[in-house]
Parts: C-alpha cells; sequence; structure tokens
C-alpha cells in the first residue's frame, strides 16, 4: 500500500552512518523516525546516544503514538559470542488512533527501502511485544 510519504533528505547518509558506526553516530544504539506533522516525510525523530539501552529505547517510545526505530540490538550468541545485528522495529501500539495506524503500516516498505542493510523487521503492538529477552533477543537470535 502507498500513502504517498518519502523519506527525508538526511535519512539514507544518518543511517549509513549509524550502520557504520562513524562520526557523530559512533556508539549510538538506535535512531527512532516518525512521519512528520505534514504526513509527507519520515524524519529522524530521536537518536540513542552513546551509552543508551534497548531499555532506553522502549522507555522513549510514546505510548499511544507510532514510530519506527532502526535498533542495533546486543546480545550473545548459542555459542558464547558476543555480536549484534540490526533491527527495524515498526511500533505501532493498539491503542494509538486508526488513521496513524493506518499511514504507519502503509509507509514501512518506504522507510525499509530507503534503510539498506536491515534484513530483520519486527512488529511491535504492545509492551509485551517489545520485551528483550521472550520477543526480541529470539527472533535476532534466529539470524546470528
Amino acid at each position: 500500500m502507498s500513502t504517498g510519504v518519502t523519506c527525508a533528505d538526511d535519512v539514507s547518509p544518518t543511517f549509513t552512518d549509524f550502520k557504520l558506526q562513524k562520526g557523530e553516530f559512533k556508539g549510538c544504539s538506535y535512531i527512532m523516525y516518525r512521519i512528520n506533522d505534514d504526513k509527507t516525510q519520515i524524519i529522524i525523530d530521536k537518536v540513542g546516544e552513546k551509552g543508551k539501552t534497548y531499555e532506553d529505547f522502549v522507555a522513549e517510545l510514546p505510548e499511544n503514538d507510532c514510530r519506527y526505530a532502526a535498533v542495533d540490538i546486543a546480545f550473545e550468541t548459542d555459542d558464547g559470542r558476543e555480536t549484534s545485528k540490526l533491527v527495524l522495529l515498526s511500533w505501532i501500539p493498539d491503542t494509538s488512533k486508526m488513521r496513524p495506524k493506518m499511514l504507519y503500516a502503509g509507509s514501512k516498505e518506504t522507510l525499509k527501502a530507503t534503510l539498506d542493510g536491515i534484513g530483520i523487521h519486527i512488529n511491535a503492538n504492545d509492551m509485551a511485544d517489545l520485551d528483550f529477552e521472550t520477543a526480541i533477543k529470539p527472533t535476532v537470535k534466529k539470524f546470528a
């Protein structure tokens, strides 16, 4: 479904710096995106500065509004190696209004196409979907 929403010009180059952990994005753990007030572009909402954790990311998600995020998930593999994977997370809570839900669901493909290099996509509709140990980690470990 196409909604006519595009990505802002800075989304792709900032994601590349985040993915490569260079420049001002060295050590960053996530970039949160939202659709602007005109409902025409996906823009950067927040950047998880160095030292921010997955729990900090979850705490910054709005309770009743939608967001996208590129999150660097660090975990230990079954054989004991420390690694991380980039995940595109769509936060479309059940408590948000219908119009934003439809707009975010329909615009996700635009962001996916812009964020080159993310192979793991997770849709979350409530806090249980964001629980690291029971939902996120098992999904990410499948790709380790």
